[in-house]
Parts: structure tokens; sequence; C-alpha cells
């Protein structure tokens, strides 16, 4: 088979296997009929299953790029979720392995089942609470702790049984236990996501995407929607279609979403995560398994040097982790290195929207190493912190970027972080009220528009150069 005729009976087997466990369920709850015993034995309900088979005359050749690429020979297999919506990162991978590796492909039904409540909520007949989930659990497959988990990622288990080795970092019941959840957290559907993501934790920048968006599809070009909690979607001739968003539904969600939609999931999609380290751990495990181009970070930070002044820039470039949320996936002795193409079109797009070149933009923006605590009362602990803070010879303090970075190492995603900073607290400027809302009237959609322009310009060249041999390890899943 061909990439695309190798989705396209993926595509025709999830659809298949769908289609049959909301008819079964249907029936269940309708008319009472308990689906046939046999159904779960030949795989009715059953995930497709991609295999690339790998059996070379001679050595492997090198190829240097950081992906699609097989490190051996061998079976490499994954298991297949929602295959239509990941069709062009799935024949892209196939096709860059298929043009440098004599291999053969294989597609059929696995031996993992769809867990009914991921099709229950495209079955509109179907009154799901009309029974106790145990009885839906006694006769369909449900969704198991046990059968979803980032072993791949973390390099804990690479071979199975039969000696099949991995050939994605998620498989299907980990990457639809995640599609619910980011429809949960963000109030929009999972399709609207697009590849080149911003995180913020302050609704004002909300408002100021919000608006330029608006006004960019007005313009015309790359973009034809914005996609916004509660099923808002709106367009370059919507009437009022910032106040239409703005009065949505969006308070209901803990971590609402944007999306500035273009073809091919190449807009950008803003998420306000809200602040701690723990939101920004959940929301980047779940965007991970849409396999997006880069993430990257617009907040507020401290200043931690006298030089600074409010509204200069912190392009991080190393971290000090006192998040310890990942500590036990990914202990805090681990270098987190930059992504050079992420901070050079961080740094060049500073300039352009500022206006700074040389000397007056490194007095603005600053590299450096930025401190995540998980401790937003770090002021009060400073004596006991501050030989540690010398040490690492930081220059702004927050409680996401480091976060944030590490998880996109962690799961091969490119990342960056461009702070602003808001106040000075170890030079007496405290982020007092008034102080805080002239910041902020000023700065935010200075700094919103530089992380918009480092989001088109990577989008311009399609991001094949973020995808850096310094985010994968020396045995790795072949897909990105």
């Amino acid at each position: 088979m061909t990439p695309d005729e190798a989705i396209d009976k993926a595509i025709a087997l999830y659809l298949a296997s769908s289609r049959r466990l909301r008819e079964a369920l249907a029936a269940f709850v309708t008319r009472g009929e308990t689906p046939d015993p046999a159904a779960r034995e030949r795989g009715d309900y059953a995930y497709p299953e991609l295999r690339v088979i790998y059996q070379p005359d001679g050595p492997v050749p090198p190829i240097s790029r950081s992906f699609a690429k097989l490190s051996q020979a061998g079976v490499y297999a994954t298991t297949i979720t929602q295959p239509e919506f990941f069709r062009s990162y799935l024949v892209s991978q196939l096709s860059q392995i298929a043009a440098d590796y004599p291999v053969r492909f294989e597609v059929g039904p696995s031996r993992s089942e769809i867990p009914y409540p991921y099709v229950l909520e495209n079955t509109h007949l179907i009154d799901s609470e009309s029974l106790p989930p145990a009885e839906f659990a006694r006769w369909f497959p449900t969704p198991g702790l046990s059968f979803i988990g980032d072993e791949v990622v973390d390099g804990e288990m690479w071979d199975d049984d039969d000696g099949v080795k991995p050939l994605a970092l998620f498989d299907a019941p980990r990457v639809d236990f995640s599609l619910q959840r980011l429809k949960h957290y963000t109030g929009t559907p999972f399709e609207h996501f697009q590849r080149y993501i911003l995180f913020t934790n302050y609704h004002r920048y909300v408002d100021h995407f919000v608006d330029w968006a608006v006004e960019r599809l007005k313009a015309g070009g790359p973009y034809d929607r914005l996609s916004a909690p509660g099923g808002i979607v709106v367009d370059g001739a919507t009437p009022d279609a910032a106040q239409l968003v703005a009065e949505g539904p969006w308070r209901r969600h803990q971590m609402p979403a944007y999306h500035l939609m273009a073809g091919d999931r190449a807009g950008i999609t803003l998420v306000n995560i809200g602040v701690g380290p723990s939101n920004a751990k959940t929301i980047t495990d779940h965007l991970a398994v849409l396999r997006p181009e880069c993430w990257i970070m617009v907040g507020h930070c401290g200043g931690l040097r006298h030089s600074q002044r409010i509204g200069d820039y912190v392009l991080g470039h190393a971290y000090l982790r006192d998040d310890h949320v990942l500590d036990p996936v990914l202990p805090p002795d681990i270098p987190v290195p930059p992504i050079a193409e992420v901070q050079m079109a961080l740094q060049e797009a500073a300039a352009r929207v500022t206006g700074d070149r040389g000397e007056a933009l490194k007095r603005r923006l600053r590299t450096g190493t930025v401190i995540t605590t998980d401790d937003r009362n770090w002021e009060l602990r400073f004596t006991a912190s501050s030989k540690r803070f010398n040490q690492s010879r930081a220059i702004a303090i927050d409680m996401e970027s480091a976060t944030i970075a590490a998880n996109g190492y962690r799961m091969r995603v490119p990342y960056g972080v461009l702070l602003c900073v808001s106040d000075k607290p170890l030079h007496g400027e405290l982020k007092l009220a008034g102080a805080a809302n002239r910041f902020y009237e000023r700065a935010i959609g200075e700094h919103m528009r530089i992380g918009i322009e480092t989001m088109e310009s990577l989008a311009s060249d399609g991001g094949a150069a973020l995808h850096s041999r310094k985010l994968r390890a020396f045995d790795e899943p072949p897909f990105r």
C-alpha cells in the first residue's frame, strides 16, 4: 500500500468499528438488546492498527533528520484513532519513511478496543444516563487506566511480547483520552486546535488576541474562522464578532482556548492556562497528542536584575526548575536546551514589533535563566532561596515557563518562552494594583503581537526546521 492507501484503510476500519459500537449501544439502550458476545472476540469495536515492516538487505542508512527514520530492522506498529483528523500528519510521516526505506505497510484491526464513552457523544438518540455506567461496562469496552500511559514517551517500554516496536509516541487509547480532556478543559472541539500554540495566563491577552484576530479575518488572508469556547465560531462577516466571543461561556472552562483557523491547521491557537505549573503540565500533557509544530509561553514574570525595567522582555534560554510537577518523569538534573529556531524567531519578532535594534533591543530584551516556582509567595521565603537563585544567575521568576519548556522537551514538541517583566520584587517594585493596571494597558498589546508574529514566521516555512534532533533520544519511535 501507498501511504494514502494505508490511511484510507485505517479510516474505513475506524469508521466501521465506531459505527458498530454506536449501533450496539443504541440497541442496548433503546430496545434492551445485549450485544452479541462474539462481537468483541471478532474485533468489531477495535481500533485500526498500522504496521511498518522493515526488512532491509543491508545496513540501515544513516538518516540525519530527527524523525521519520528507522534505526533498525523490524516491525513497528501503533493503534490509530480519529484517522481523518490526523490524516495529513500520518501520511506525511509514512511518505518520508517510504521515500528512504524499503518498507511495507499493513493495516488491520488491533487487539485494542474503542471505549464506549468516546462514541456516545456522537449518538444523539442515546440517553447515556438512562443506565448506570456499570451496566454499559458489562457489555462494552471501557476506558482502562492500565491501557493508558506515557511509557513510550518516557522511554520505559519499547518492544512488546512479539518484538514489535512502537511506531509513535502515543497509541489510540492515550490519544483519545487526551482529546476528551482537551474538549473538557478548553470548551472547544479538538478538531479546531491549530499546529502553532500560544499559552498565556491573563485574560487581557485573550482580549487582545480576539480583537486582532477579528480584524485579521476582515482583511482576508490565510485565516478563515475564529473558534471560541461554547461552540462560538465567527468569521470576517460576523457582526460584532469580538463582542460575541467576549460574551460567550468561556468562564465555564478551566483553560479556555481560541483558535484562529487556517488550512491544514496552520493557524494559531491561544490557550489561557491560568496560573501555576500544575495547569501547565495538564494542558501540555494533552496537547502533545496533537503533535503541534511548537508551543510558546507569553506571560509575565518578576524581574530579578536591577537594570531591568517594568515592561522589558525576558527570552528564556535556560530554566531553574523549582516547579516540581515533572520531577518523577523528567528529573530536574536533565537539561532542557533552548530551540535555536524558536529563539531566533522570538527575537526577530520582538525587533519588528518594538522597532528596536542593536543595543536598544538588548536593553529591552534580555536572554537568560528563568526560575519557575510552585510557590506563588516565594518572596516570603527568599532568605532560604537567595543563595540558590544567585548561583543560577537567573534574571526572572514565574510559575509556568519551565514546565512548558520541560514538557515540550519530554513530549518532543519544540518550545519557547517570552516573558514580560511586570514587577521587580527584589528591588522594591512590587506588583501593586495601580502600577499593575498601567503596565497591563501599556505592555499587553505589544507582547501579544510579538507572540503572534513569531508563530506566523514559523508557520511560513511549514515548521519543518523546528524539529531539532536535540529533542530526540538515540532510540525513538519513527513518528514525530
